[in-house]
């Protein structure tokens, strides 16, 4: 029998900002982050699954799926075919959502090379279940996403890299000597000196 090992937490000794989210007094702490009794959110969700369903947020998120091409899923369907399948099948289609009883698809698999080489697996879901996944995302993100952080660049309207990049570069200016790089998905984490990062001398 093995004895379990004690939790470690790593505090790195960084100059603290001028400002943020919550500003602390002292540069040595470790952040608690504590769940508060109730709702995690605040959104309003009653009648959430209507609001997907109604015309007008089906009709933004077909337009969406449309201008993103893509190729079809396990279905066959392409995006050309779309229009005219949903307009024939909405009525069962949304029946399904409403009632609690959507399944997406199986979700087609392919492999894309990468730029280092080797490949990396890519699902492709049906066209279909592109527009549901749309319609969905259009009605949660307006509540989920002023609930981020303000640093957070990843996966959000109106950020991009090129912004985390211009900020990195502002908190180098600023003085700040490290770069910290998060890989989640291969649970990575990579420590560099700005010097190493940006080339300076």
């Amino acid at each position: 029998m093995t004895t379990p090992r004690p939790p470690f937490q790593l505090t790195l000794d960084l100059p603290m900002p001028g400002r943020g989210e919550a500003p602390r007094p002292v540069a040595r702490e470790i952040e608690v982050a504590t769940a508060a009794p109730g709702p995690e959110s605040p959104a309003q969700t009653a009648n959430l699954m209507e609001a997907i369903c109604d015309p007008d947020s089906i009709e933004a998120a077909l337009r969406a799926v449309v201008r993103n091409k893509g190729a079809p899923g396990a279905g066959g369907i392409t995006v050309r075919q779309l229009p005219g399948i949903l307009k024939a099948r909405w009525p069962e289609i949304e029946n399904q959502p409403l009632q609690g009883r959507y399944q997406p698809q199986p979700v087609r698999r392919v492999q894309i090379p990468k730029p280092a080489g080797g490949t990396r697996d890519l699902g492709i879901p049906t066209v279909i279940d592109r527009v549901i996944q749309q319609a969905v995302l259009q009605r949660l993100q307006p509540l989920w996403d002023p609930t981020f952080s303000e640093h957070s660049y990843g996966f959000r309207p109106g950020r991009s890299a090129q912004q985390a990049v211009a900020q990195t570069q502002a908190y180098v200016t600023e003085g700040h000597r490290f770069v910290v790089d998060i890989d989640l998905a291969k649970f990575w984490i990579l420590l560099h000196t700005i010097r190493t990062v940006m080339r300076l001398g």
